[in-house]
């Protein structure tokens, strides 16, 4: 379940509707509990999709960072937004936290909480899932099972899914080509008549001494439309899926078209939220939300507290929403020229700044995380409760703990290394060393099911 929540990084909705759905039948053959498959699908799903390269996620972040770095003053960086997330990468301490956390728990066959009585009801007495009758307030989603009868063939589910991926890369490189291309001939860098690999030789123009192959990557995914690529890429999925379903003799036409609403139903909910929060973000940058807070808090804040306060901010904010995508929108066009701000008031140099920043932009979208773990009632919660045919609060239960120990290792983690403005070789240091700390926690309060 671990390795195949990681596989389908691209997005966190299609990793949890398909780990769950594909998993519950394994897991209930091996006496899991289905909170325990819950927790697994829910803590693999948003960490994966929010740290990988290339997936979903990436086209709101970027548009935030981007947005968010053009409200600063006295920047003089070159670096584009998607730069600025590979460089953020190293401060993601609870999703990479939070993908070991499952690994240890899997290794060493131990619970601890909520989770060890329901993993010792099912070892026990093989009842996977508590029987308690669904109230009428319980979240239900249409069954989204395999159809019975159908032909079941592991190429019916790759090819949609591994074209949304090849897809999403290729419009990635084609839109970010000519972005460049455009950028090259503004500077007077490159001619009309160049073709073929005239970008990315000339490249080395625009990143200087930090031209290399992932600086390079960097520039043209920064300058790329993800929102085409994403747009091209699921259609295609879609399209594919519909093809295969019929084609195969899977469902007819009717079936499948119904279906594909009954998925994008599933996915209404937190686009409405996502609607809103974009609105409230608007709303914060024209009341000029993050001047405020940073006239009123600069002189009380010291500059490597920020990091911590968002960190803390970001989970509260996401917990009470039930979004982390919200909780981006609300949170970077305020944290980013706030911390900024705050840096430059109390006479930093411009690279300790710059890491502070990177830290706080990584914090929003871990913390946001962190959150959306928490809150009963986030969507993506909601779905791995679903996907898994898991009791709600249930999984809420048993999930608040773990996400809680890795929140507070990652927090304290956040903290030092804000005071260290910490290097890749430092941070990664600091990542062993919580780990270290989960290990040892899982060891010292973790039992297993099997034994009292």
């Amino acid at each position: 379940g671990w390795i195949l929540g990681v596989i389908i990084f691209f997005d966190d909705y299609a990793n949890t509707l398909i780990v769950g759905n594909t998993m519950r039948s394994v897991t209930d053959r091996f006496r899991i509990s289905r909170e325990k498959l819950a927790y697994i699908v829910d803590s693999t799903a948003a960490p994966i999709a929010s740290i990988a390269l290339i997936t979903t996620w990436i086209g709101a972040e970027l548009g935030y960072i981007g947005d968010g770095i053009a409200m600063l003053e006295g920047f003089n960086f070159s670096v584009n937004p998607y730069s600025i997330f590979l460089d953020s990468l190293k401060y993601s301490f609870y999703p990479v936290l939070t993908l070991l956390f499952i690994l240890f728990l899997i290794y060493q066959g131990k619970d601890f909480g909520p989770m060890l009585k329901a993993e010792r009801r099912a070892r026990r007495t093989g009842q996977v899932s508590p029987a308690l009758t669904p109230s009428e307030d319980e979240p239900n989603m249409e069954d989204l099972s395999p159809v019975e009868g159908a032909p079941s063939k592991w190429h019916h589910a790759a090819i949609p899914v591994l074209s949304v991926i090849i897809v999403t890369v290729l419009g990635l490189f084609i839109t970010g080509m000519g972005s460049t291309y455009t950028q090259l001939l503004d500077a007077g860098l490159s001619s009309s008549t160049d073709s073929g690999i005239w970008t990315w030789q000339n490249m080395d123009a625009l990143l200087g001494e930090n031209s290399g192959f992932i600086r390079k990557v960097g520039l043209l995914v920064g300058n790329s439309d993800s929102y085409a690529a994403l747009l091209w890429a699921s259609a295609t999925g879609v399209a594919l899926a519909i093809i295969i379903s019929v084609q195969q003799r899977i469902m007819n036409l009717f079936d499948t078209m119904h279906s594909l609403v009954l998925g994008f139903k599933t996915i209404l909910p937190a686009i409405i939220i996502l609607t809103l929060a974009w609105s409230l973000a608007v709303t914060t940058e024209e009341l000029y939300t993050a001047d405020f807070i940073t006239l009123a808090l600069g002189d009380f804040i010291s500059p490597y507290m920020v990091p911590s306060i968002i960190f803390v901010l970001a989970a509260f904010i996401s917990f009470s929403t039930g979004s982390s995508w919200s909780t981006m929108a609300i949170l970077y066009p305020i944290a980013i020229p706030t911390t900024w701000a705050i840096a430059m008031a109390s006479g930093l140099d411009e690279g300790t700044a710059f890491e502070l920043l990177l830290n706080s932009i990584a914090v929003v979208l871990a913390a946001s995380v962190l959150g959306d773990h928490c809150s009963p009632i986030s969507d993506t919660t909601i779905l791995s409760s679903l996907a898994s045919d898991c009791n709600h609060i249930d999984h809420v239960r048993t999930q608040l703990p773990y996400a809680l120990l890795v929140g507070g290792i990652s927090l304290l983690l956040c903290f030092i290394t804000s005071v260290f403005t910490g290097s890749w070789g430092f941070n990664l240091l600091l990542m062993l060393l919580g780990a270290g700390i989960l290990w040892v926690a899982i060891m010292k309060f973790g039992s297993r099911p099997e034994v009292d």
